[in-house]
């Protein structure tokens, strides 16, 4: 039985979207997932998300994703951490996933999945994007963002609810930081525990042939994945430096 209460708006920090986007663009074959980690207001209602974990995929599957018990205890430790770094409480919030080359509307099983996470918490939300998504009039990709949860409908049945979504500009922080450069190790580290679990072949041209396309694999996730991060960074810390110069100039006009 979902609770009687439900979310009325979510706050989204910037840098927290900026991490999911950047991990659902990572693959247009398989759907992603993370969990969202922040603060609640019990009172009226609302989720001001701040952090995210990017959870580490056993089963690649390219319509749906599951969370593990294990994930969700890994995810709550770190929400833990937070709250004793930042001195404010800190706990998951809510899952975010992709939907690579299908529209950003959950599905029936996003719905009930949603539905299991809002009877142990009824303000527990979801985040879908939606990448990949071809528009052939502008010849471009298209990139949706979803903010739902789970309602009983007159029937009994579940059904989506939209939550107001609005995206704060705010600073990186250090901790989410972290996260977005773990990325990289996270999809190269599914890539290998993917190769040794097919790796049990003994015959010599398989395991060169298997041996190969692993390769091509880290080889995509290197010049795909942690070269444009890298340069996304060191362009963020060239513009950081630039304002700091800036602020710098401009404080030592105000002193004269």
């Amino acid at each position: 039985m979902i609770g009687n209460r439900y979310l009325n708006r979510v706050f989204l920090s910037a840098d927290v979207y900026a991490i999911c986007l950047q991990h659902a663009l990572t693959t247009e074959k398989q759907e992603i997932m993370g969990l969202l980690i922040g603060e609640v207001n019990e009172e009226n209602c609302t989720s001001y998300i701040s952090a995210c974990v990017i959870l580490h995929r056993s089963d690649k599957q390219p319509d749906r994703v599951e969370i593990s018990p294990e994930q969700l205890c890994t995810a709550s430790e770190h929400a833990e951490m937070l709250a004793k770094k930042l001195n404010r409480p800190m706990r998951v919030l809510g899952w975010y996933h992709s939907h690579p080359h299908i529209t950003v509307w959950p599905s029936h099983v996003d719905i009930r999945t949603q539905g299991t996470y809002q009877i142990m918490d009824p303000l527990f939300v979801g985040l879908i994007f939606s990448v990949y998504q071809n528009d052939t009039n502008a010849k471009t990709n298209k990139v949706q963002l979803t903010c739902f949860q789970a309602s009983k409908s007159h029937s009994n049945d579940l059904e989506r609810r939209n939550v107001e979504l609005i995206i704060n500009n705010t600073k990186f922080n250090n901790y989410n930081m972290k996260g977005i450069t773990n990325l990289s190790r996270i999809l190269i580290q599914e890539e290998v525990e993917s190769y040794d679990v097919e790796d049990g072949n003994k015959d010599v041209l398989a395991s060169l042939h298997n041996d190969a396309f692993k390769t091509m694999a880290l080889a995509h996730i290197v010049s795909k994945v942690s070269r444009p991060l890298c340069d996304d960074l060191e362009e963020r810390l060239k513009m950081t430096n630039l304002r700091i110069n800036e602020l710098l100039k401009l404080k030592k006009q105000l002193e004269c």
